[in-house]
């Protein structure tokens, strides 16, 4: 039996060697333009033949090779940070599996595989989100897992749907299926209610239940962006469906919405939560504007500052005595000035600083959106959601960690575990190098863009708007410190527009009609159909019995006069 720290520093090292190896792969199949397909035939019967097959491009080995580096940094951070619980070997078991589940959707080719990196996903998330085992994690997750159950079911349906191809593979899917269109409006679909659009957004921000490492790695590489990533996977099919628009509009929706809850929101891993819940609308969008790989680069470049953004609050949370609340923080940049510093460098990086790894995606998806000629509404909506992104990240900087001391007094900080310091570094690599180092290696092309001045420095503008405005809401002015959040007229507009509230009317619904069709089964469909049943029998036992004793009245009379005739 492994000891707690050996099998933790196993699957660091593992993690670590793996992205090393597929970062590499990567830039080499690019370069060379090349892929390769795997097939191991599982089961060959007669004429029955179950093979697995599994799909190497520089997609799916830069993708992998960040899921990686991603990993080994929250197994190096989870050391650390789960030493005090009571299941470590558990709990690194279960994220081992939640990351493995994520390779089979990364590299599969077919239907059936991806529904197992899909339901692999789906059921570990739901274990992990429950881990504390409390009211609030166990309705969390029941939520989560319900949520991402209609997305289970636009898989199975395409599943069923790719059987009159005679095969699950989607590579070439529109050249032998009619049913084309109608797969890839499931996966889209699919693809939705694992990235939390809207109208799936809700369980997002309740997820966060899981403990701290898990929410680093499910908001930043592996559970939401997977729905992100299966649809740049089916990129091509977009175009059969004329979806574009309508994508586009969800994702820009999403992430205004989500912007909004951030910038009023007062639990410092809600405002996290969220911020995921927009970017995610950002690489919805991008993919809506027909770029794919823009938002794949997105995908990768968010990742990274994501998952230091949440190392970062745990981190702050354990020192502020467990409190999740920004009111009750500050000053804790003196206390702790290596989480300070991180945390500063994450959240610079998602307001799409100057050469930070979120500004090369960022402001590259502006520029194609203004060179697209947008309408007004549309420019002012994105515009006010990339100002919102600033603002929040600015007010959770200012609250948190600049703003003066409201924690408990006497409250020991300090930052010296060795684990989380360099889990921490590695991602900060990665947030100020990994978007120049992407640029070059897979943006390699220059884009011809043509723009006028205004639109050219209107994302800069944005940010510098936002960091201001951001600024102005943290300050200690006993009429700013708690904004609108407090305020019942403003709830429409910062709760998610209501969208939860509906999501429990409906639930309850359904609930109900369980319920009820639960208690029609035990009650009419059991005992009442037993019932009839054995009224049934009787009735037609009796007309057997009775049909069966005049054909004996007819043998014994005809017996005595057939011994007469003859």
């Amino acid at each position: 039996m492994f000891k707690f720290k050996s099998i933790s520093k196993i699957y660091t090292y593992l993690f670590f060697m793996t992205s090393i190896f597929s970062i590499t792969s990567s830039v080499l199949m690019f370069q060379g333009m090349k892929s390769f397909v795997y097939e191991f035939n599982l089961i060959s019967m007669v004429s029955c033949k179950i093979s697995f097959l599994l799909y190497f491009d520089w997609l799916s080995m830069s993708f992998w090779s960040v899921v990686s580096w991603i990993s080994a940094s929250v197994m190096l951070f989870s050391e650390s940070y789960m030493k005090h619980d009571k299941f470590k070997s558990r709990f690194f078991s279960l994220v081992f599996l939640f990351v493995i589940s994520m390779f089979f959707l990364i590299f599969s080719l077919n239907f059936m595989s991806i529904l197992m990196g899909w339901d692999g996903l789906g059921i570990i998330s739901y274990i992990l989100v429950i881990y504390y085992q409390n009211e609030y994690s166990s309705s969390a997750g029941m939520l989560t897992a319900l949520s991402n159950r209609v997305g289970d079911a636009a898989i199975l349906l395409s599943i069923g749907m790719m059987m009159d191809a005679g095969s699950w593979n989607f590579m070439w899917m529109t050249e032998i299926d009619s049913n084309a269109t109608y797969v890839g409006f499931l996966v889209i679909l699919a693809s939705m209610t694992k990235s939390a659009q809207i109208p799936f957004s809700p369980w997002l921000p309740a997820a966060m239940a899981a403990p701290t490492p898990v929410s680093a790695l499910v908001h930043s590489s592996t559970l939401v962006t997977a729905g992100v990533y299966l649809a740049i996977r089916f990129d091509p099919y977009l175009n059969l469906l004329g979806m574009k628009k309508s994508i586009f509009l969800v994702g820009l929706i999403t992430t205004l919405m989500s912007s909004l809850g951030a910038t009023f929101e007062n639990d410092l891993k809600k405002v996290i939560a969220l911020s995921t819940l927009s970017q995610l609308g950002v690489m919805m969008s991008i993919l809506g504007l027909g770029e794919a790989e823009l938002a794949f680069f997105h995908l990768l470049t968010h990742a990274s500052f994501k998952a230091l953004l949440f190392m970062c609050s745990g981190k702050i949370i354990h020192e502020s005595k467990s409190t999740q609340d920004l009111r009750f923080m500050g000053a804790l940049n003196e206390g702790l000035p290596i989480t300070s510093t991180s945390m500063n460098l994450a959240n610079l990086a998602l307001m799409g600083f100057p050469f930070l790894a979120g500004f090369y995606s960022k402001d590259l998806f502006m520029e194609m959106f203004f060179m697209d000629s947008p309408s007004w509404v549309l420019k002012i909506s994105l515009e006010t959601s990339l100002l919102l992104t600033s603002v929040y990240s600015v007010r959770l900087a200012f609250m948190g960690l600049l703003n003066l001391a409201n924690q408990v007094n006497l409250s020991k900080t300090e930052d010296t575990d060795k684990s989380i310091s360099v889990s921490k570094f590695l991602l900060i690599l990665s947030s100020i190098t990994g978007g120049a180092t992407m640029s070059w290696l897979f943006l390699s092309s220059p884009l011809c863009i043509i723009l006028l001045p205004e639109n050219k420095i209107s994302p800069l503008l944005c940010l510098s708007a936002g960091m201001l405005f951001g600024a102005i809401l943290s300050t200690n002015s006993p009429n700013l410190n708690y904004p609108f959040s407090m305020n019942f007229m403003f709830h429409p507009i910062t709760g998610m527009w209501f969208i939860p509230l509906f999501q429990k009317f409906f639930s309850k619904i359904f609930l109900g009609l369980s319920g009820e069709m639960d208690m029609f089964d035990k009650s009419w469909l059991e005992k009442q159909s037993k019932m009839n049943l054995k009224h049934s029998l009787i009735a037609v036992s009796s007309q057997l019995t009775s049909a069966q004793m005049s054909m004996m009245k007819i043998f014994i009379i005809i017996l005595p006069l057939s011994f007469l005739f003859l």
